[in-house]
């Protein structure tokens, strides 16, 4: 994208572009939304990818390490001459989106730039919370949530749907010298280890990437809990998106975790089948119509003292 300023029509044409092509499920699922809500969500979505992008995309990790800490810097500011900022830093105004979250998130990204290798479950929950926890939270805000006990559920969507990507992303994270498998779970070993692992270890990764899926589906749960405080057609769209997210840890499984083949996905032809089989289910489903099951706070043992999630008490 040109730094240049654009006409708001242009851009968010182009984002749509950009949503459509890198992140498929939830281009699939917006139809459900209202316009506005649509046009916020794809703006915030906009946001996130440019984050991710710079850490992914930049060759040089030390200049993407400054761009990053200078978009913090500009989102402490609340000034940007970098359209995507720019509009953000709109979005997170009109939302009442406290600059902390977006910066939890830049941070996160931020320690995918050197060599990962979580030690235990707390890392890992840490970072699930910063990269993606953080989004949950964020579309509460532009979808005009105003009931406190809906942010951790929120939060819980976000690390369900993270900790999916992990276990579908193994093979691949590896080869960028990341591993997101805590070494509770596998042992210390070096990212390139997985990708020709002694029978041992590769047994360990798949048990790992099946306890992590179980996990996953904990926080589904709960994040499907918190869906009834959003209204019905915004209650539906994440339905859906989640939905279609969870299925891919499905297939997961059904190969038998066998994190080296072929990236699981979901197929148009399918997604079209689970789309109608979840509207279906949920809205004849009470608990998706009212609060029926409070937030668990035993699921944020590892992130209590973080923004928004559910403190244990003492």
């Amino acid at each position: 994208m040109n730094p240049a300023k654009m006409d708001q029509t242009a851009y968010i044409k182009e984002s749509n572009f950009v949503l459509a092509q890198k992140g498929k499920t939830f281009f699939w699922s917006k139809f459900l939304l209202q316009k506005k809500q649509a046009t916020k969500a794809v703006r915030l979505y906009r946001f996130c990818r440019y984050v991710d992008d710079v850490a992914d995309e930049t060759l040089d990790t030390v200049l993407a390490h400054h761009t990053l800490l200078q978009i913090i810097e500009d989102l402490k500011l609340g000034a940007s001459h970098h359209p995507i900022l720019e509009d953000a830093i709109k979005l997170f105004n009109e939302s009442q989106i406290e600059i902390d979250i977006p910066i939890s998130l830049i941070q996160g990204v931020i320690s995918d730039l050197s060599q990962v290798k979580l030690a235990d479950e707390k890392a890992l929950m840490v970072y699930c919370y910063q990269v993606a926890g953080t989004v949950g939270l964020m579309m509460s805000k532009i979808l005009a949530i105003k009931d406190d006990q809906a942010f951790a559920h929120a939060i819980d969507l976000g690390i369900a749907m993270q900790l999916t990507n992990i276990c579908r992303d193994v093979a691949e994270d590896a080869q960028m010298n990341r591993r997101y498998l805590p070494a509770s779970l596998v042992g210390d070993i070096e990212p390139y280890a997985i990708l020709k692992p002694d029978p041992q270890t590769q047994n360990s990764i798949k048990m790992a990437i099946a306890t992590l899926l179980n996990n996953a589906n904990e926080y589904y749960q709960s994040g499907y809990h918190g869906l009834c405080f959003l209204p019905l057609r915004a209650r539906l769209a994440i339905a859906v998106a989640s939905g279609l997210y969870r299925h891919i840890g499905i297939r997961i499984a059904n190969k038998h975790y066998r994190y080296w083949a072929k990236r699981s996905t979901v197929s148009n032809k399918l997604k079209i089948w689970l789309t109608i089989n979840i509207l279906a289910r949920c809205l004849v489903a009470s608990d998706f119509h009212r609060y029926v099951k409070p937030h668990r706070a035993d699921l944020h043992e590892y992130i209590k003292e973080l923004p928004y999630a559910h403190a244990q008490p003492n």
